[in-house]
């Protein structure tokens, strides 16, 4: 069963996020990875709080972006650029890059008018 939204623990920005340990964070999909069939099953996807077209100057040695990746997985369903998401897993470092492999995650609809 899902937890509700306004359950959830307070999001972390993904330039605070630990080097290894628990977080929720949030952002869009900037990219996604799909490995060849060939290779072990795997989706990854990068996801960055900063909005693309916010031309403000980051601090230095600030990271905007995070990786995610689903082992077993080719797809996974919703997970495509430019969707927002709330995510939660175990952060760890992997190629200079904060990762959390099989977050949990929820979708975050835009409100239509």
């Amino acid at each position: 069963m899902a937890i509700p939204q306004d359950k959830w623990p307070e999001a972390t920005p993904i330039c605070d996020l630990p080097v290894r340990g628990r977080a929720v964070c949030g952002g869009f999909i900037d990219s996604v990875t799909i490995l060849p069939a060939a290779l072990a099953p795997q989706f990854s996807a990068i996801v960055t709080d900063r909005d693309k077209y916010d031309h403000g100057a980051a601090k230095a040695g600030e990271n905007h972006r995070v990786r995610l990746v689903w082992l077993g997985r080719r797809r996974v369903p919703g997970i495509v650029p430019g969707v927002r998401l709330r995510l939660e897993g175990m952060v760890s470092m992997r190629d200079g890059l904060p990762t959390i492999f099989n977050p949990r995650y929820e979708i975050i609809g835009k409100q239509e008018s």
